[in-house]
């Protein structure tokens, strides 16, 4: 295995034993390690104070409307006071389909602390089809189709699912790439919605940028140019190129590789030579064998 895929592994893993959250509700960042103590936090004085992980540099989201799947405006100027999620997600992405149960259990829990924001990046569905595979799995939360303007203020989505969290303030303390963790994201609302505050909290940099977690699936391939296929073989070239597996040793999916080390000699002409053949129309068999990164 490559030294940097060795730093990487060792990287996620390492963040993957930190529990992720966001701010106070009083929108005050504390310090780096400060414990918020609440006298009513009687369910942690025998478990230990929970950590929470929030970024270091929140960032405020810029105004925005929406329409919903059915034909509802919403305006992040009306969620204000709630935690926000917003789901960067797609019908196609596995993990994306795994995480909706625990989504829909966080959003019934939660209804009057939190509004969670499916955001479709379904190139190849209609949006009566996207409405269709949300009803069929029961998603309690608002669903829209991915806009120029979301992409533009939701920034550096290059895998799916990805999910900003936003405090109740309308800034964005989080952000996650792959699977939700349910506990953490139950821990998260809890926190910023202001019903726990017996809670230690770290401040930490932004370090989702360029990692794929949690067996995130890529949608954009460094390197690859995407933008000439037509929605059906872009959907299809990014399936295939997050099932099949680098040959350079770093045990990643080609589109992992890509996304993890875009100086990578092998996963490189493995995509475009991928990306070349489903842009001619060719049938490109489905790995047997695939492994994500965790």
């Amino acid at each position: 295995m490559k030294p940097y895929c060795r730093t990487l592994l060792a990287t996620l893993a390492l963040a993957s034993a930190v529990l992720v959250a966001g701010c106070s509700k009083n929108g005050a960042p504390p310090a780096a390690g400060e414990r918020v103590d609440d006298t009513a936090g009687a369910e942690n004085a025998t478990e230990g104070t929970p950590t929470l992980a929030l970024l270091k540099e929140p960032m405020d989201v810029a105004p925005f409307t929406v329409t919903d799947l059915d034909g509802k405006t919403i305006s992040f100027a009306d969620l204000k006071g709630k935690v926000v999620l917003v789901n960067f997600w797609a019908t196609w992405c596995p993990p994306c389909r795994a995480e909706i149960p625990d989504l829909v259990k966080l959003q019934e829990k939660y209804r009057d602390k939190l509004v969670i924001l499916g955001v479709s990046e379904d190139e190849d569905a209609s949006p009566q089809e996207v409405k269709a595979f949300g009803a069929e799995q029961k998603m309690n939360y608002p669903i829209v189709m991915l806009t120029p303007e979301l992409s533009k203020i939701f920034k550096g989505v290059a895998a799916l699912p990805t999910t900003f969290v936003i405090d109740p303030e309308g800034r964005i303390r989080q952000r996650h790439v792959g699977m939700l963790r349910p506990e953490t994201t139950e821990l998260e609302t809890r926190y910023l919605s202001g019903m726990m505050q017996n809670v230690k909290v770290d401040l930490v940099e932004d370090e989702t940028k360029a990692l794929l977690a949690n067996a995130a699936q890529a949608k954009e391939i460094p390197g690859v140019d995407l933008t000439k296929m037509t929605p059906a073989q872009r959907t299809t070239a990014i399936k295939a190129m997050n099932s099949e597996n680098c040959t350079c040793g770093c045990e990643l999916t080609i589109a992992a590789c890509r996304i993890n080390d875009p100086t990578c000699s092998v996963s490189l002409p493995l995509a475009q030579k991928m990306a070349e053949r489903i842009a001619k129309g060719e049938t490109i068999a489905p790995a047997s064998k695939s492994s994500q990164s965790n």
